[in-house]
């Protein structure tokens, strides 16, 4: 059971060292944090970019980067083809966004001729470490699927559920949440619920244990949960909290960082292999932290 992000380094340690591309890489916070992984071992750096404006930042963090392979290509949109194809032909294990907009971006992992597509529903995956909290918890999905309909959200769960296998979790418990415990055929958020766990049961979703719906204060405090007389091998020991639409897990991520001082990692997983995509205010540890994520997504299990 991880409890801080930091020990994912341990999931990692024997594994080889990942190549990551760097899209767009004239960017402060990311090409510090790609940086900071490289000397510590985690990724080997490909970065695409302006090559004055990549030196330049490097050189404000006192990082020397002459041994580091660079693509300079100043163009926003082709700096991130050259880094999305260079995923694509296995030349990079990762991606990061860097200075680029995440509409550029996904518009060019989502490429028919040469993107990422998998075939499998593109979803975001955040983990987070809280103080008040027994163990790292997952939030899914609070930055690419706006409003989920249940295969969506079938889709969303496996992603999460194969990605915290890797992560050493082997059989994740999985809260799906709503405003309320009870299924209410006006709130279509726990009729989902209802049918997500019933398909649990019956081996149609795999890989975890899966109740709902359960509103937020019993999926991760028992004592809330037997206060209301919900009996669930879930609520209090949560692992992933699956959101009922974009809305919803946006408020939540930004909560957890801002007001609970969360540490948080989070990946776009779905496509070839996996992407950091972080959000503009997350500081460079969380940069740092995404790294790790990903480099831990990208390992295969025996």
């Amino acid at each position: 059971m991880l409890k801080k992000l930091e020990e994912i380094r341990t999931i990692i340690a024997n594994e080889p060292v990942k190549k990551l591309v760097l899209a767009v890489a004239n960017d402060y916070d990311s090409l510090s944090a790609v940086l900071r992984a490289a000397k510590d071992g985690i990724v080997i750096p490909i970065l695409v970019g302006d090559k004055e404006g990549i030196q330049n930042i490097a050189s404000s963090y006192g990082y020397d980067i002459s041994d580091l392979a660079i693509v300079h290509e100043p163009d926003t949109d082709k700096a991130v083809e050259i880094a999305v194809k260079m995923a694509s032909s296995k030349q990079a294990e990762i991606l990061m966004k860097g200075k680029v907009g995440t509409s550029t971006l996904l518009k060019s992992v989502l490429n028919r001729e040469w993107g990422l597509r998998t075939g499998k529903l593109l979803s975001h995956f955040a983990l987070f470490e809280v103080e008040t909290y027994h163990k790292l918890i997952a939030v899914t999905d609070v930055a690419m699927n706006i409003a989920p309909n249940l295969q969506e959200k079938i889709a969303i769960i496996n992603n999460s559920v194969d990605c915290l296998h890797k992560l050493g979790v082997s059989n994740p418990k999985v809260a799906v949440l709503g405003a309320v415990e009870m299924v209410n055929e006006n709130m279509s958020a726990t009729l989902d619920a209802a049918l997500l766990s019933k398909m649990n049961q019956r081996d149609q979703i795999k890989g975890c244990i899966i109740d709902g719906p359960l509103a937020f204060d019993n999926a991760v405090s028992l004592e809330s949960a037997r206060h209301k007389g919900i009996k669930s091998e879930v609520a209090g020991d949560t692992d992933l909290l699956l959101m009922p639409d974009i809305e919803v897990g946006n408020v939540l991520y930004k909560s957890l960082v801002f007001f609970a001082k969360a540490k948080v990692a989070s990946v776009i997983l779905g496509a070839a292999v996996p992407i950091v995509l972080t959000s503009r205010s997350d500081s460079e540890q969380a940069k740092y932290d995404s790294i790790m994520l990903a480099t831990a997504v990208s390992r295969k299990l025996q």
